[in-house]
């Protein structure tokens, strides 16, 4: 299945150390023929951390798609009704966020769009990177990864030794996961071993 013409929705959350590489898959899709629209959290946005600022994350995504980001709940709600995705991936996605999501709380405008993707019946992609997925967060993976419409980019342990609840998307499956999301389907495998 080709990806081109899609409108693709690509939410960033949170998980500073993940940015570098979910960054170069916003590009993939563009070079595969996606319209990219990105929505970030607050925290995204105005977070300064060792793996750089948030308003320079910001920055590098709206030059990699030539628009600017959606950064509040105003501007993602016509997400829904006006502006309908075709597809819309959450990468990274934090505990927070996904804990957040697994319940319905729409407080950013990540999950805003997200909300309004699904209620439009149209497929959410996560790309995950939680310290605590194997922790109190497996009952939110659980509970989203049989809810209808809600695909995961492949994921396994990323430090199974130091971090043993830890679990990252691998993000460079992540145009394969869309295709398949897009079919219905969920991209196999989904649990993968650490590289």
């Amino acid at each position: 299945m080709s990806l081109k013409g899609r409108h693709i929705g690509f939410g960033i959350t949170g998980s500073h150390c993940t940015y570098s590489q979910v960054i170069p898959e916003i590009k993939k899709l563009i070079t595969l023929g996606c319209q990219v629209t990105v929505f970030v959290t607050y925290t995204v946005k105005n977070t300064v951390t060792r793996f750089g600022s948030g308003k320079d994350w910001v920055s590098k995504a709206e030059e990699i798609t030539g628009n600017k980001v959606i950064d509040s709940i105003v501007e993602a709600e016509p997400y829904g009704p006006k502006k309908p995705l075709d597809c819309m991936i959450i990468a990274p996605l934090t505990g927070n966020s996904m804990s957040k999501f697994a319940n319905a709380q729409t407080d950013s405008p990540v999950l805003m769009a997200a909300k309004a993707t699904l209620r439009n019946g149209r497929p959410i992609v996560l790309g995950i990177s939680t310290n605590d997925g194997l922790g109190l967060n497996l009952q939110n993976i659980a509970k989203l990864i049989v809810t209808k419409n809600i695909y995961f980019i492949p994921f396994g342990q990323d430090d199974p030794i130091n971090k043993p609840n830890s679990l990252v998307g691998h993000m460079g499956l992540m145009p394969e996961t869309v295709e398949s999301a897009l079919l219905g389907k969920q991209h196999q495998p989904l649990l993968l071993e650490k590289k």
